[in-house]
């Protein structure tokens, strides 16, 4: 199952990049890359959805400092 979420993609001021979502609950990713943060976060919001779906969870660009990006994650 493919679905698609937001993901706010913020430059820290040590130089890293802090990816969150409003839409799944929990998801907190951090790179060096704004490449690197988004494959981070992609690993992460897919265990957050593997595990809302087991019941264990509830239900959940141009280089910017900050932006949003439309995240495909297959759970």
């Amino acid at each position: 199952m493919e679905c698609m979420i937001n993901l706010h993609i913020e430059k820290l001021p040590e130089g890293l990049y802090l990816a969150t979502s409003d839409e799944v609950q929990g998801l907190v990713a951090q790179g060096r890359t704004i490449q690197e943060t988004i494959e981070i976060a992609r690993d992460v919001a897919r265990k957050l959805l593997e595990a809302q779906s087991e019941g264990l969870g509830s239900t959940p660009p141009a280089a910017k400092d900050i932006f949003d990006y439309p995240l495909v994650v297959s759970a």
